[in-house]
């Protein structure tokens, strides 16, 4: 560590000032993550770094400010991009507590950049909203209109609002004018909590739709606030649009990517920024998962478009970074660029393409680094070793998979974490260590060899070939080597969060217009 350099916080603010790229990365999980952090700093914890850091932070030259508070996770972050290749590796200046003293506001949730845009765009622009009392009295005298839901499928069949529609937020405006064909119709745009619904709501206002539209104040959060009843399990998705349905709503897109100073690129510039060593180019395609799995631009990410102005930071973590969205109707790709302009990002919207052009299929591949070399061992030695003591079986999944169903007798742990894990399981013959695919457990598999004697072991093809050959399987917090601190608890998730904490979350995000005051970095504008 001894060639590492270390940033201030008043360097690291002097570049956001500037513009200039940079990625500030907290190396913890997510949990202590959402605790507190600074505005712009991105999650990428140490027990998953090499299976995110190329896509996050492709360019291998890009200054890289590398913090923790404390637990020396930092440290072996650098030594380990600065073998990946990496070259401009700081570590912050005191960690977390070093921001702090410096006067530097910090900042609690996840994807806070874009939670606090939302806040500011309704703050700026008034836009108009119904309470979840007013939403639901339309709804009972049948009256004319149409709810939908912004979120993603998975969340909205958790649970939504009686009769909703889903209709991810890159899609509206594209979809509405079929959803909605009377003007007359009242549109009501809801999600969990407030961003979703905000911008969402906000997208028909600029885009000119002729329906009135509001959102459903708080959302979900609100709905069971006020004590009403959300439905679960909900199917209804939105259809395919006419073609002229589709070219209105490209002109209106169009008009306000336009108003938000959109940049346009064709093949060759695009080309051309991707050629630029020096600065850092993603490329982004907002349609629907299954429409770039059916064909899509080589090199480019699903990340559709209303979850991309949602969780800017999950994957486009340089910030000051120049960011191309592609789409093929000239609607998702607009309107998402128009909000990311807003929020600050140089962005441009890829014009000229053709169905030729989208020659790839399947779904995006992460890029990795190799993966080591792990000794293998397959489903059946597992089961006959398993039977017998001796075999300490690791779960490296998410907490959540690992509760849902995880290999029996299996013990979850975190990478990160692996010196705290020894201490707490059993003598072993030898350690066989397991994930989803097994690509983590690889990785973890290499740490854990070099603090113990013990044979280390990788289940070939993970948690999944054991399902795949129909092995029983356990569901529940069974054994957990570690807490469960590699995902924060999201208060706008799931049907039993506490009624105090959802008025907490309500509460926080009404104040972040004033943290982003006091930040002062965010670069924000939002258009008349």
């Amino acid at each position: 560590m001894s060639n590492v350099a270390t940033r201030s916080y008043h360097a690291i603010r002097g570049a956001l000032l500037a513009q200039e790229e940079l990625a500030l990365i907290d190396v913890r999980e997510e949990d202590p993550f959402a605790q507190e952090h600074p505005l712009f700093a991105a999650n990428v914890p140490l027990s998953k770094l090499e299976l995110e850091i190329f896509a996050r932070v492709p360019r291998r030259d890009t200054a890289i400010t590398l913090y923790d508070d404390g637990e020396g996770l930092a440290a072996q972050a650098a030594e380990r991009l600065l073998t990946l290749g990496y070259s401009d590796i700081a570590t912050l200046e005191g960690g977390l507590a070093g921001w702090r003293a410096a006067g530097g506001e910090l900042f609690r949730d996840v994807n806070v950049p874009s939670k606090a845009f939302g806040e500011l765009v309704e703050s700026v622009r008034h836009t108009p909203s119904l309470a979840a009392e007013q939403v639901q009295a339309l709804l009972e005298a049948k009256a004319d209109v149409v709810v939908l839901d912004a979120r993603r499928f998975d969340e909205y069949q958790t649970m939504s609002i009686p009769g909703g529609i889903s209709v991810p937020g890159a899609e509206l405006v594209l979809r509405v004018a079929e959803l909605a064909p009377s003007p007359a119709t009242q549109v009501i745009v809801n999600c969990a909590g407030r961003t979703r619904s905000i911008i969402g709501t906000q997208s028909l206002v600029n885009a000119g739709i002729p329906n009135p539209v509001a959102a459903l104040r708080n959302g979900t959060i609100g709905w069971t606030l006020a004590g009403q009843t959300l439905a679960h399990g909900q199917e209804r998705r939105f259809a395919e649009v006419a073609d002229s349905t589709r070219s209105d709503a490209a002109v209106r897109a169009r008009s306000v990517a336009d108003r938000a100073g959109v940049a346009r690129l064709e093949r060759a510039g695009l080309a051309a920024w991707q050629a630029d060593g020096q600065r850092t180019t993603y490329l982004f395609d907002v349609r629907t998962p299954e429409e770039y799995a059916q064909g899509h631009l080589p090199a480019s990410r699903s990340v559709p478009g209303g979850q991309l102005v949602q969780e800017t930071d999950h994957v486009a973590s340089v910030r000051g970074a120049r960011i191309v969205l592609v789409d093929d109707d000239g609607v998702r790709a607009n309107m998402s660029a128009s909000w990311l302009a807003q929020m600050g990002w140089q962005v441009a919207v890829l014009d000229g393409l053709s169905a030729e052009d989208f020659t790839e299929v399947g779904e995006w591949q992460a890029p990795q680094p190799a993966l080591p070399a792990v000794t293998e061992i397959g489903v059946e030695q597992l089961q006959t070793w398993l039977q017998a003591p001796g075999t300490v079986l690791l779960d490296f999944t998410s907490s959540a998979n690992y509760v849902k169903r995880h290999i029996p007798g299996a013990h979850w742990a975190i990478r990160a974490q692996l010196p705290q894990v020894l201490e707490r399981l059993p003598v072993a013959e030898r350690y066989v260590l397991t994930c989803g695919s097994s690509l983590l457990a690889r990785f973890a598999a290499v740490d854990l060899q070099a603090l113990t004697q013990t044979p280390v072991y990788v289940l070939e093809g993970g948690t999944a070939h054991w399902i795949a050959a129909g092995k029983p399987l356990q569901s529940g917090e069974t054994r957990l080597a570690v807490a469960r601190t590699d995902r924060y608890r999201r208060p706008y998730e799931g049907t039993d969060n506490p009624r105090e904490a959802m008025q907490g979350y309500l509460d926080w995000e009404f104040g972040l217009i004033a943290q982003l005051q006091r930040d002062g970095t965010h670069g924000f504008s939002v258009l008349s």
